[in-house]
């Protein structure tokens, strides 16, 4: 149904991409600067951190987009703008500066950063690479702007899809993100930047990207700590000259869904890149009486501590798979639960109708060898099904975070 394309965000009509190392980072080749820019004004949304504690660009990026409007985007990384005394005025500044560069409203500049919090955030080396950064936009800038918000992530994270509309009109969707420790829903701790062609209102645009985030990135779990910077954005320029989507008809529906595979792939890339990982973790939970109920319980499993160690030790312990699925959801039935781990490696069944059952620990330890693990689960109490996306947890894991900051 959907046809994957190349240039991530620069895919779409309209959108060119830069990326650059700005002085930031101490490390030269590494880019610190991006810009995501398109040639007219978009409609656009976005969803934010839950966390209390918000960074000063979420703060300026919301207030930004209350008329769902945006032309630019620009991210830094190293350095989160978070908890400082002047954090808004430099995520504002930053908006000025670029907008002055491209000759359009500081208002319709969607601003980001990623990093260490607490820190001030040093504005000159952003200021003096403005210039630059404009001039290197292209329609091949979309990794450059990819590698330019990485963190502790070992590599970059880009998307694109192309679909049709009911009418055969095609249009393309893009993403870039970045993502791999403090990560866990609501939202998932991520930056992550969407750019589609769709001719699309900015109530139905913002209906879409909740619908699209709520089965993906807010299913996703690497270490339990949701983050202050969290933003997943969407810009969609018009250019692939639909008839403009008002209402949910069926070409926003194909649009919706579209939208949600792009999202997953960035989901599950992230979970791919957890911090120390070394394997990918999908829960699947199927025969649940509702969604909600089907959502818990893949959840709290891929966000148990527990589980993410037994899967990094290749142990099928499928009790603690049992006792999260309790936690998860206090009134499911235990006594009709089955449990089967899977991966490329084959399969084996761990637990049925909530008790175990005799297993080859020698298969078992063979299936969870592999770097990608499925939990399946089924409760058999209905049709609903969801996932959540996660990782597992190393010695690796405590070895980056024990060092973060200095």
């Amino acid at each position: 149904m959907y046809k994957e394309i190349e240039n991530s965000v620069c895919a779409p009509k309209g959108f060119t991409a830069a990326g650059m190392h700005c002085g930031l980072k101490k490390n030269k080749n590494k880019k610190d600067l991006a810009l995501i820019y398109c040639d007219k004004i978009c409609t656009a949304a976005g969803v934010y951190t839950t966390n209390a504690v918000k960074g000063a660009p979420v703060t300026v990026t919301k207030e930004n987009l209350k008329n769902g409007l945006a032309q630019a985007v620009i991210c830094n990384s190293r350095n989160a703008n978070t908890c400082n005394k002047d954090g808004e005025e430099k995520a504002k500044l930053m908006c000025s500066l670029i907008a002055e560069k491209l000759n359009i409203n500081e208002s319709d500049v969607i601003v980001a950063s990623t990093g260490v919090i607490g820190q001030t955030l040093p504005i000159e080396p952003i200021k003096n690479s403005c210039g630059e950064l404009v001039s290197k936009l292209s329609k091949t800038g979309a990794n450059d702007a990819a590698q330019s918000i990485m963190t502790t992530d070992l590599f970059t994270k880009e998307a694109a899809v192309e679909v049709a509309l009911k009418d055969n009109t095609l249009v393309k969707i893009g993403a870039i993100a970045k993502g791999s420790g403090m990560i866990h829903p609501n939202m998932a701790t991520m930056l992550c930047f969407v750019t589609t062609d769709i001719n699309i209102s900015s109530q139905m645009l913002a209906k879409a990207l909740k619908y699209a985030s709520d089965d993906t990135f807010n299913m996703l779990s690497v270490d339990g700590d949701t983050s202050t910077n969290d933003m997943l954005t969407v810009l969609a320029s018009g250019q692939a000259g639909n008839n403009i989507i008002e209402e949910e008809n069926d070409d926003y529906k194909v649009f919706c869904e579209a939208l949600k595979f792009v999202c997953r792939k960035m989901t599950v890339l992230m979970a791919k890149d957890g911090e120390g990982a070394t394997k990918l973790v999908v829960c699947k939970v199927s025969g649940a009486e509702n969604k909600k109920i089907a959502k818990c319980v893949a959840r709290a499993v891929i966000s148990s501590n527990l589980v993410k160690t037994a899967m990094f030790g290749e142990d099928a312990n499928w009790g603690r798979i049992l006792c999260a699925i309790g936690y998860g959801y206090n009134e499911v039935d235990v006594s009709k639960i089955d449990v089967l781990l899977s991966s490329e490696n084959g399969k084996v069944d761990v637990c049925q109708n909530g008790y175990g059952v005799e297993f080859s620990e020698e298969i078992a330890k063979e299936v969870l060898s592999s770097d990608e693990i499925d939990i399946n689960i089924n409760l058999k109490a209905g049709n609903s099904y969801a996932e959540a996306f996660g990782c597992d947890l190393t010695y690796d894991y405590v070895k980056i975070n024990g060092d973060y900051r200095t």
